[in-house]
């Protein structure tokens, strides 16, 4: 996910429910991991808001407290959902856990792996962050999906002519670019769908043509508006 979600439109939880539906059983677990934002108490609250008042197991992963065993914890979930924030510093607390062996322990499981932001761009070989103050950088991410992926496209204006500038001067060959409201859903490492929560959200192919970047629109189905009160 590009952007949104429960943390930004708690008034249209379209793609969390679409989330929750991709799980391997009914009623299924979920485990909100907030480490990019340093298991941020108002980020983990607002999980809990939305999801235990959808048809789901809901549980959080704490990093920066008391940590249990992690394997144990997230082989047992059907659904494993990343918070956004901070990609590097996430990524960095996360090997120093072995957290990284076991995302990709369960990634081979059948454990549904999900994410916005920081959560969605981490799945790629290659994620576009602001990780560092005042500017935008490529990173090198877990690798489980292919190429390079940049959350954010629309509603922050340096990402666009940022993204651009990289895959012209050849420091990404190419892209995918997801507004907020929009998620890619890949099966194995194959992009499915793209699915959107609003009707002007996008998912793009960013690529190289002759000396400009180029945004290929990608074909998407919007999801049907799930508020609070109807996603039970």
């Amino acid at each position: 996910m590009g952007g949104g979600g429960f943390s930004t439109e708690p008034d249209n939880l379209a793609l969390d429910v679409y989330t929750i539906e991709q799980a391997r059983r009914a009623n299924p677990s979920v485990c909100f991991v907030a480490t990019a934002s340093g298991d941020a108490a108002t980020y983990i609250v607002c999980f809990y808001a939305a999801f235990s008042q959808l048809s789901c197991q809901p549980c959080h992963l704490t990093l920066f407290d008391r940590t249990p065993d992690l394997r144990s914890l997230l082989l047992r979930q059907d659904i494993i959902y990343v918070g956004g924030g901070n990609t590097k510093s996430m990524l960095g607390v996360w090997r120093e856990w072995g957290l990284v062996e076991i995302l990709r322990e369960a990634w081979d499981a059948g454990v549904v792996l999900a994410g916005i932001s920081a959560g969605a761009i981490c799945w790629f070989e290659t994620g576009i962050t602001d990780s560092w103050k005042g500017r935008l950088a490529p990173m090198a991410c877990l690798g489980l999906l292919s190429g390079a992926c940049c959350p954010h496209y629309d509603s922050e204006p340096e990402r666009r002519p940022a993204l651009h500038d990289l895959v012209v001067t050849g420091a990404v060959s190419s892209a995918l670019a997801l507004e907020d409201g929009a998620a890619a859903h890949f099966v194995g490492d194959k992009l499915f769908q793209v699915v959107t929560s609003r009707p002007n959200a996008n998912a793009y192919h960013v690529r190289l043509d002759g000396c400009k970047a180029v945004d290929d629109v990608l074909s998407s189905r919007r999801l049907e508006k799930a508020m609070l009160s109807s996603a039970t």
